[in-house]
């Protein structure tokens, strides 16, 4: 039972984190939210006028949304760990696969699938169409390794955090 929640927590965080893409790309459509994106789809990005009344409102929404669904399941998933008893080693592995499958969710469904196989960057910026494909995969594998090092740091830190309650 405990896997399943832990599980599940993980599923609703990567709703989080698409929502978050969804409303950063889609609505609020603001280049400082590019900074990850491959150097030439930056530079190819161009400022985008409001495609309806309160676009960037709604982005802003979705993107609120995204992160309470990215926080709450930590939260969570520490305060179940603490009702059923978790010691030091249960807390880190319940997070560091909440945590980590965040970061396999990043590289297979946004860098492989958005990015590489869709046309989700395209139909909101046209002028990307030919930048983005298959031969950006992996662009950002040192950012990827060195954010997977920092989300197993936090998840040995939200552990110990676990244990004081």
């Amino acid at each position: 039972m405990t896997w399943l929640v832990t599980i599940g927590l993980s599923l609703l965080m990567m709703v989080g984190l698409f929502l978050i893409l969804w409303g950063a790309v889609g609505f609020v459509q603001n280049k400082k939210f590019f900074t990850s994106a491959p150097k030439d789809v930056q530079a190819a990005i161009e400022p985008k006028e409001e495609r309806f009344k309160g676009q960037r409102v709604v982005g802003w929404v979705i993107m609120i949304l995204g992160l309470l669904l990215l926080i709450g399941p930590i939260v969570f998933g520490v305060y179940d760990g603490v009702i059923r008893g978790f010691g030091y080693w249960m807390f880190f592995a319940r997070l560091s696969i909440m945590l980590v499958s965040q970061k396999v969710f990043d590289i297979l469904f946004f860098d492989l699938f958005l990015l590489c196989h869709s046309n989700f960057f395209p139909h909101y910026y046209p002028e990307t169409k030919g930048l983005v494909g298959p031969h950006q995969f992996g662009f950002n594998y040192k950012s990827h390794i060195v954010q997977t090092i920092i989300l197993i740091g936090a998840a040995f830190l939200l552990a110990f955090v676990g244990t004081l309650f």
